[in-house]
This record gives structure tokens, C-alpha cells and sequence, in this order.
């Protein structure tokens, strides 16, 4: 399929390429107008679902901004038993691994809807989502290293699957929480979720967002989290999934020169629907004509 070896394992979970979108990100893929075909991709991550029916926040829920977007949504969720009901054949259908995003307003979410995934083999992974910056206290469990540790140990505790730690980069220091999310037990960590961040109308003289602050996403913030996934590689010694400002494969070899693993596109999916496909292709093409016969090859290669 590929000239070069471009797959990845996160725990037992083995990837046929490093690429997958951001959770939230690309929802729509049992129904994306046949741009391509959903086993193009190393992985789909699904929406964050939460452990209990939850509305999500008061519209307007985005913004575009410089370099960016801003993201309020909240988390809509119809709750983990009707997505595992209702939801997860389909996905388990599309000839690629399904990483299930789960979210929860106290440890005890966490831990249930872990436990409600155990078993079914048509999860590959559960990517927790400790960092979302607009849902309660959900920043709470990436910036208390206590809780963090409850949170991803109390997973491990309850699932053999696979389990991804998705940090927040709105803390001190991004290395304490990812080697707090290997010693408890996490197979990889995401680095990292959005930046809290706001904007005003100045016509209004209000924010514009219904929850006044979100997460910002896009081009802006890849230079930030490039800096926290080259400290994390030199922290830890499981895989990082790269999240954060990926347009195009040129981003994405950056971050493995880094030392990622496997890379998240977000806000490209909303302006150019095929970025994922192309990043993949990108990545093999680069490896190609640099002689490379694996990642392996370049990854964490920046560092000196």
C-alpha cells in the first residue's frame, strides 16, 4: 500500500499509518460525501462521549479567529449506552480502528464508561479526554496531578484496551502530567487539547461565544505544542499522538522530527476535507525520497 513502513502500535493497538483526526474533529464518517474512504486513515477518533446524556453549551459555539478557530461546543453527548447501542457497529465497519474519546465530570465517569467498553472488540482504544477546556471542571482533571493520576489509573484498572491519556497544554509543565499518565498506566499520551481563549465583539461590546471562553485550535498553536512534544519525548518513553495546527504533511513531519508517533488533524478537516489523506500520502513520499524505509527512521531525529 505505502513505500515506506509508515505504521505505528500504541499499546497492542497497531496503526497502518500515523494519522487520524482530532476527537470532534470529523464526525461525519459514515457520510462524507465518498471524498474517501474511511480505511484511508491509521485510525478514526470518535467525538467525546460522555458518560451521561449531556446537552452541551449555549450557541454561538464557534468563531473563527486569526490563524484559528475558538470551540465552545460542550461536549453534546447522547451518553456511553446509547453510543455503544446505537452508534459503535457502525463505526466498527469502516475497515479501521476505532478510538473511542470518552469524558466525565468526576473520575467515577471515566472509570464506568471504561468499564462499559471492555470487552467489545470493535474498540481499539479509549482516548481519555482530561482536558477539555469548556466543560465544567473537565480542565480540572489535566491540571490536578492527583486527579489526573486517579482518573487514568482508575481506567486502566477496568479495561485491557489500549488507553490514551489526552493532556492539556493549559498547565506548568506538560512533562509532569504525561509521566503521570505513563506511571498510572496510559499506552500513549495526546499532546495536547486546546488553549483557553476568548473574543469580543466590539460591536456587541460582549464575547462572542455563549460560554464566554473556549478552546483554540488551528495554525496558531502548532509552534507551542511542537515545543511540548519535543520536552514529552525526552519525559517519557510512550508514544505521542501529536495534536495541535496540522494544515498540511510538511506539519506533521515536523512533529515526528519531534518525536510523535502519530499525528491528529482538527481544524484542516473544516477547510480542506481530503488533509488527512493527503498528509498520509506526504509522510510516505518524504520518507521515500529521504531514502527512509520506516519512521522509525526520523522520529524524535530533531533532537540533538
Amino acid at each position: 500500500m505505502y513505500k515506506t513502513d509508515i505504521h505505528v502500535n500504541i499499546g497492542s493497538l497497531t496503526l497502518k499509518n500515523p494519522v487520524m483526526p482530532a476527537s470532534g474533529a470529523y464526525g461525519y464518517y459514515e457520510d462524507n460525501a465518498n471524498v474517501f474512504t474511511m480505511d484511508k486513515l491509521g485510525a478514526i477518533v470518535v467525538k467525546s462521549v460522555h458518560r451521561e446524556k449531556r446537552e452541551g453549551n449555549p450557541g454561538p459555539r464557534i468563531v473563527e479567529v486569526e490563524a484559528g478557530m475558538i470551540n465552545s461546543v460542550g461536549i453534546p453527548s447522547g451518553g456511553i449506552e446509547k453510543f455503544i447501542d446505537s452508534e459503535l457497529d457502525a463505526l466498527a465497519k469502516l475497515n479501521t480502528p476505532v478510538i473511542i474519546s470518552i469524558s466525565g465530570g468526576c473520575p467515577e465517569d471515566f472509570i464506568e464508561s471504561a468499564k462499559m467498553l471492555d470487552g467489545i472488540d470493535k474498540v481499539g482504544a479509549i482516548e481519555i479526554n482530561l482536558s477539555c477546556p469548556n466543560v465544567g471542571s473537565g480542565l480540572q482533571f489535566a491540571s490536578d496531578e492527583v486527579l489526573l493520576g486517579r482518573v487514568v489509573q482508575g481506567v486502566r484498572s477496568v479495561t485491557k484496551h489500549p488507553i490514551i491519556s489526552k493532556l492539556s497544554p493549559n498547565v506548568t509543565d506538560i512533562r509532569k502530567t504525561a509521566s503521570i499518565s505513563e506511571d498510572c498506566g496510559a499506552d500513549a499520551v495526546t499532546i495536547a487539547n486546546t488553549f483557553i481563549s476568548m473574543k469580543i465583539d466590539i460591536d456587541k461590546q460582549k464575547p462572542v461565544l455563549g460560554n464566554i471562553m473556549g478552546g483554540l485550535s488551528g495554525p496558531a498553536i502548532k509552534p507551542i505544542n511542537m515545543r511540548m512534544v519535543y520536552q514529552v519525548w525526552e519525559a517519557v518513553k510512550i508514544p505521542i499522538i501529536a495534536c495541535g495546527g496540522i494544515t498540511c504533511w510538511q506539519d506533521a513531519i515536523e512533529y515526528i522530527l519531534a518525536g510523535a508517533s502519530a499525528v491528529q488533524v482538527g481544524c484542516a478537516n473544516f477547510v480542506n476535507p481530503l488533509t488527512m489523506v493527503e498528509v498520509v500520502e506526504g509522510i510516505d513520499n518524504y520518507l521515500h525520497e529521504k531514502g527512509c524505509r520506516s519512521i522509525d527512521e526520523i522520529r524524535g531525529a530533531a533532537h540533538l
